[in-house]
């Protein structure tokens, strides 16, 4: 007696779905959303981006203030858009971080099993954080009000300064993203951000006026975009010129999200 043997059919990769732009959109919500939610089970995540500026705050306007401007009240008026826009470079690095830990620790490979878009994941993870920067940006200007900040071009300018720092943040976002998608720890990302970011914030006039500096250092601080987008905060939050520096601003955030964004989403799906 022969024995038949039926070969199992080959195995076929069944083709992903089709999905339109909305479902692609209501996928990025809700991802975004799970990122959100997470602060509730990890609230150092939170702490992280409210006690450190708070901190940066205080100090600096107490501390140095004096020596630098004279009082306390008139370095605050300068230095608080600077320290705004240092914790926003710093906050960007939430978003590498939390995208390496995804990476790591499978969540990434759990979500292309499920029937969303692939961009979403990536998406909401960016879309979280911006809240997040949202919320650091609140934080911040009614600590400063506290202290004896007051604004300059009344709620248009503020309207104006929070529009600009979230769509620049938005940009950052990605040397973030490719260095989260580059690295093999998550903890790496934060390297990054102490080796390449604080030196960054620290050669710009955030804190101390660029005449004080050599003159060899005052032409980096005048390119530097920390200066750039410092001075547009500035104008918009106090007074003084807007045009200039808020374009030059737009003109950076343009080029580091051309630089950086291609080279993320290729070494995202190289990862994957």
């Amino acid at each position: 007696m022969t024995a038949v043997t039926v070969a199992a059919p080959s195995a076929r990769p069944v083709p992903a779905r089709r999905l339109s732009p909305a479902a692609g959109l209501r996928h990025t919500g809700t991802l975004a959303w799970r990122s959100l939610v997470q602060i509730k089970h990890n609230p150092m995540e939170l702490l992280d981006l409210s006690i450190q500026p708070v901190m940066f705050v205080l100090l600096f306007t107490y501390v140095f203030g004096g020596a630098i401007s004279g009082s306390p009240g008139e370095y605050l008026t300068f230095a608080l858009p600077g320290i705004i826009v240092q914790n926003a470079f710093f906050a960007t690095m939430t978003t590498g971080f939390g995208l390496n830990q995804d990476l790591t620790k499978g969540v990434f490979d759990r979500l292309r099993s499920l029937p969303v878009a692939r961009w979403s994941p990536l998406a909401g993870r960016i879309v979280a954080d911006t809240v997040k920067q949202a919320w650091s940006l609140s934080l911040l200007l009614g600590v400063g009000m506290i202290l004896g900040f007051r604004l300059g071009n009344g709620l248009l300018g503020l309207l104006a300064a929070f529009a600009l720092l979230l769509v620049f943040s938005l940009a950052a976002a990605w040397m973030s993203v490719l260095v989260g998608v580059l690295v093999s720890e998550p903890d790496k990302v934060q390297i990054f951000g102490f080796t390449v970011i604080f030196p960054l914030s620290f050669t710009s006039n955030a804190f101390v006026p660029t005449e004080t500096m050599p003159s060899w250092l005052q032409h980096w601080v005048e390119v530097n975009p920390v200066t750039i987008l410092a001075n547009a905060l500035r104008g918009l939050l106090v007074g003084g010129p807007v045009a200039g520096p808020v374009l030059q601003s737009l003109l950076w955030a343009v080029v580091i999200a051309a630089v950086f964004a291609p080279l993320a989403v290729r070494g995202l799906r190289r990862r994957l």
